[in-house]
């Protein structure tokens, strides 16, 4: 194997939290490269991609050496299905980059709809006198205090990836920041010295194709939160959350078909109807995203179980995913997440709440079903369980403010 990739000892676990890390950010890559029309970008997601298909064969061969009996076999099964799915992610999100590579075209109401998805995707270049700086990520705790995550740097045509604590802000860099609006602002005039301003949507657009760019953001939305649920599904091997995943990508099928019905539609309304090819990648590459989560929680559907280092390396990777029990007069009890301010006080992110009190109403059990994507409105009591995903700080003082200790308990 002189010109391939040869097999050597390597942690399972190590793996795993590497692709996880890198399949979430060439989600986050592919997305900016079609937002910001970025050729660069896009290669980088190319390369990523090639990284990627390297990390996939080394996970295989690693876990086919470990497979010494049949129940080897059975246990590992799970977790060869979450490496298979961590290299359709990483697939599509190349796919996504082709589109701005191979100029397949794509409508400026795109470009203009992904800045309102649940979370924005701007780039911002340093200013000299920026008080960002000269200090590190870790120094300005930026996710935790504002909820905005820095994903990438550029340096002097270089891309820093998955940039940590220890990197340094300069002058010059240009940063790609992903966060809520609200936070992204304030950080954006910080780096920049300017205003934030949320690009216009196009006036002229067919009602068919607003429907269509509506239709890609929600399922975007939804594919990167049942990526996100599934995770957590293996980690806290809950079965009620991997359904979640399964409800998720049904919807996402679903708002597929209507995406391509409403496509066509347009194409006879639009003056370049060869602009919307990339609108039909685009729904294509989301909806295998989808498809990636679903085949995460497959383990935990069929009763298989969770490997202890698949759930190992979900607990070791850059943006952790914790779930929590709210205690009886802490800060969040009595109140909405708008009231009790979970995002600026803790930098984390409410993927999903299960009320605590309220009969399922698809198991008949006790604890109701998961409340999915829920709002600054949304409210919450003593006893619900609450899953979100930030950082090692955040999770710490989102712990404290529910006033209860991380858990792993299962359904």
């Amino acid at each position: 194997m002189d010109d391939g990739v040869a097999y050597e000892p390597v942690s399972v676990k190590d793996v795993l939290a590497e692709m996880k890390d890198t399949a979430e950010l060439l989600i986050d890559l592919s997305y900016s490269a079609v937002l910001l029309g970025s050729d660069d970008i896009a290669e980088v997601v190319l390369d990523l991609e090639a990284k990627m298909n390297v990390l996939h064969l080394r996970a295989r061969m690693s876990l086919l050496m470990a497979a010494r009996n049949p129940e080897d076999a059975e246990a590992l099964a799970p977790v060869l299905g979450v490496v298979g799915a961590a290299g359709k992610i990483s697939d599509a999100a190349g796919d996504i980059a082709k589109i701005v590579l191979e100029d397949i075209g794509l409508p400026e109401a795109m470009r203009a709809a992904l800045p309102e998805a649940i979370e924005t995707l701007v780039r911002a270049t340093v200013a000299e006198d920026s008080a960002y700086a000269g200090r590190t990520l870790g120094d300005l705790n930026l996710e935790t205090e504002t909820g905005v995550r820095v994903i990438a740097i550029r340096r002097d045509d270089e891309w820093l990836l998955n940039p940590d604590a220890e990197t340094t802000i300069e002058a010059g860099d240009v940063a790609l920041l992903r966060g809520p609006v609200d936070g992204l602002e304030d950080v954006y005039t910080a780096v920049t010295g300017q205003t934030y301003e949320t690009p216009e949507p196009p006036t002229d657009e067919s009602d068919d194709l607003e429907r269509a760019v509506d239709s890609i953001v929600l399922m975007k939305n939804m594919s990167e939160l049942a990526v996100d649920l599934a995770y957590g599904s293996v980690l806290f091997d809950s079965e009620a959350v991997a359904e979640e995943v399964m409800e998720l990508e049904a919807e996402v099928d679903a708002l597929q078909s209507r995406f391509e019905a409403w496509t066509l539609r347009s194409a006879s309304r639009v003056d370049d109807p060869i602009s919307l090819r990339g609108l039909v990648h685009l729904g294509r590459s989301t909806e295998v995203i989808s498809d990636a989560a679903l085949e995460i929680s497959e383990g935990v559907l069929m009763g298989i179980g969770t490997h202890p280092v698949v759930a190992a390396a979900v607990e070791e990777s850059d943006e952790v995913i914790v779930r929590v029990s709210v205690a009886a007069g802490s800060g969040l009890a009595g109140a909405t997440l708008g009231e009790a301010a979970v995002k600026t006080e803790t930098g984390m992110r409410v993927i999903a709440v299960r009320h605590a009190g309220r009969e399922s109403q698809r198991t008949g059990r006790e604890g109701g079903d998961w409340v999915i994507s829920p709002t600054a409105v949304t409210e919450i009591e003593a006893g619900d369980v609450l899953i979100a995903k930030g950082t090692r700080t955040g999770a710490s003082r989102f712990s404290e403010l529910a006033g209860a200790s991380g858990s792993g308990a299962s359904d």
